[in-house]
């Protein structure tokens, strides 16, 4: 169905008309078709049906000048090489288009300054909301995230300081750190090495945190020796076993900062005729999908990663929704009444054994 114009062409249907075909206001229309809280369900069920019979396409720009979104959600992640991003973003794709919204992408490419940028072009684009995955964001400029006035989900990119708009969904990296190395205690390890991160991401340290309080709970002593600077990425992993095969008394385990480092070692370890796990047992963290297909399959902590994209999708759109609520009235984050988030979330992840770590074998001595 469409509305015939003066000189004859078919005019596209507008609120206008379904409102007249309804019976209500236009503003009932606009509302029931934005699934406001504010029409019963009855009526915008009949809206919602008449405006699909008379064939309505809803222009997007004029809809988010009149409601004020544009139901679009802006995604910042570091790089989109990695795998483990990659499911996170899968993840909040598919949940955000599951609520009518749309994601915008962008690559910083592991900079805290491109970051930033690409936060500052989202808001220029006036997306609803911004997600940012894996980055020190928010402990760097989080004064800026709160002056931008979006709503900001921060995914494993932690905030040393609660904000009004700013909230984060993180795994628990000291319990998975802990984990992984309680892990590699009970298969009779005692060496046992840990290669970080990137330097001063806060996700590192708790992990580093837990290898030692696992370490300490065992009455295993700390060595500061078995810590070696990686990257997280594959490269850091493979100049890290030269360094690991000189020490005085080499490891016969490794717990590695991410699956992608832990790959990285195991390639280098091959290559140098090294057995895994006969002379070094290998555990990483994230359970990216090449964790059980390279040889051996790599044991790892699981980071419930669809569990998160879901999770920062739902925290996102509750915080749009206060925000509407509540107009110009500021946000808090606790004692609040609406469906605003009171906290961050925190999620935990599970040991994933596989052939890559086993029970204590000849260590890395150099031959």
């Amino acid at each position: 169905m469409r509305v015939v114009g003066k000189a004859g062409a078919m005019s596209p249907i507008s609120i206008k008309d379904i409102a007249r075909a309804a019976g209500v206001s236009h503003s009932t229309v606009s509302r029931a078709l934005g699934d406001s809280s504010l029409v019963s369900a009855e009526t915008k069920a009949r809206i919602q049906r008449l405006a699909h019979d008379m064939g309505y396409s809803p222009d997007a720009q004029a809809r988010s000048l009149v409601m004020g979104r544009t139901r679009t959600i802006g995604v910042v992640v570091t790089t989109i090489a990695d795998p483990f991003i990659g499911e996170i973003v899968q993840a909040v794709e598919s949940t955000a288009n599951d609520h009518g919204y749309t994601v915008i992408l962008v690559s910083s490419n592991a900079e805290s300054d491109r970051e930033i940028k690409a936060v500052e072009m989202l808001r220029s684009k006036r997306v609803d909301g911004v997600i940012v995955t894996s980055s020190r964001v928010g402990a760097l400029y989080q004064d800026y995230l709160e002056r931008l006035g979006v709503p900001v989900v921060l995914i494993n990119s932690h905030s040393q300081q609660g904000g009004v708009y700013t909230f984060a969904v993180n795994v628990d990296n000291r319990h998975g750190g802990c984990l992984a190395t309680e892990h590699l205690i009970q298969l009779g390890h005692r060496r046992i090495a840990y290669l970080t991160g990137p330097a001063d991401h806060s996700d590192d340290l708790d992990r580093l945190a837990g290898y030692r309080q696992a370490l300490a709970e065992a009455g295993v002593a700390f060595d500061p020796a078995l810590v070696v600077q990686g990257t997280g990425r594959a490269d850091g992993g493979k100049r890290a076993l030269p360094v690991l095969r000189a020490l005085q008394a080499p490891p016969t385990a490794v717990f590695c900062y991410n699956d992608v480092t832990a790959i990285g070692l195991m390639h280098a370890a091959r290559q140098a005729g090294l057995s895994i796990p006969g002379d070094l047992a290998v555990v990483g963290f994230d359970d990216i999908p090449f964790a059980s297909y390279i040889h051996p399959p790599l044991t790892t902590i699981a980071q419930p990663k669809l569990e998160m994209g879901k999770s920062a999708v739902a925290m996102m759109l509750a915080l749009v929704s206060d925000r509407d609520r509540a107009n110009a009235t500021p946000l808090t984050r606790s004692g609040q009444t609406s469906a605003m988030p009171s906290r961050d979330i925190i999620v935990r992840g599970r040991l994933v054994a596989r052939e890559s770590s086993m029970g204590l074998h000849g260590g890395l001595a150099a031959n």
